[in-house]
């Protein structure tokens, strides 16, 4: 269970959500073989990623908030931050901005009480898009929230995060009609890597280093 829930996050993050699925259905499947309440919820909480990132709003927050029900009830505290970022961007795709704010600031209590940075960076950014898609857009808020999640991500040298930091501020800058400055601030991120140009992000960051050189 546990060697395949990690691998599942892995394609999660690369964007190969088919695989995740396939292999966290695997994951339920054997958590509720084995009786297993925490495996069982940590899948649970792991299908529910992939529905925030593909317009599944409804479906994401109600397999999120079960999930996360059932592992604090484990007494676990590992990776709430990062759920929690997921369950924020579903409640922004349905426009309840209030829990979505709700949200970003339960992860960030988590990250400062119990320590787990690694995802601090990627929380920042999602805060900024909140910012963005707000009933009263806040460029100046949604800024900060990225120039924060860039320099935790240097500070880490975490590449896939400062990768997805960089686009956030790139498109905001383009939206302001600096499309030169979102384009130095990308380009040197993007050309760091050296292989998985077919996963989403890296795609993702080509087609929108294009669009500024157009």
């Amino acid at each position: 269970m546990y060697a395949v829930c990690t691998s599942s996050l892995t394609h999660i993050h690369c964007g190969n959500y088919v695989v995740a699925n396939a292999q966290l259905d695997e994951v339920v499947a054997l958590a509720d073989e084995k009786g297993s309440l925490y495996w069982k919820a940590l899948g649970t909480l792991n299908q529910g990623s992939p529905f925030a990132l593909t317009g599944r709003a409804s479906d994401a927050i109600q397999m999120l908030t079960s999930g996360l029900t059932a592992y604090r009830s484990t007494g676990a505290t590992l990776y709430m931050p990062f759920w929690l970022s997921y369950l924020a961007r579903a409640y922004t795709e349905l426009d309840q901005f209030d829990d979505a704010w709700r949200c970003i600031g339960e992860a960030m209590t988590a990250m400062q009480s119990t320590k787990e940075n690694w995802c601090e960076a990627e929380v920042n950014r999602v805060a900024g898009e909140i910012a963005l898609k707000s009933p009263e857009p806040d460029a100046e808020k949604a800024e900060g929230y990225f120039e924060r999640a860039l320099t935790v991500a240097r500070q880490q040298q975490a590449k896939s995060w400062e990768l997805r930091a960089s686009m956030s501020l790139a498109r905001l800058w383009r939206s302001q009609g600096k499309p030169q400055q979102a384009r130095e601030l990308l380009a040197p991120v993007y050309g760091w890597f050296t292989e998985g140009f077919d996963t989403r992000d890296l795609k993702e960051a080509k087609a929108l280093l294009d669009a500024l050189s157009s």
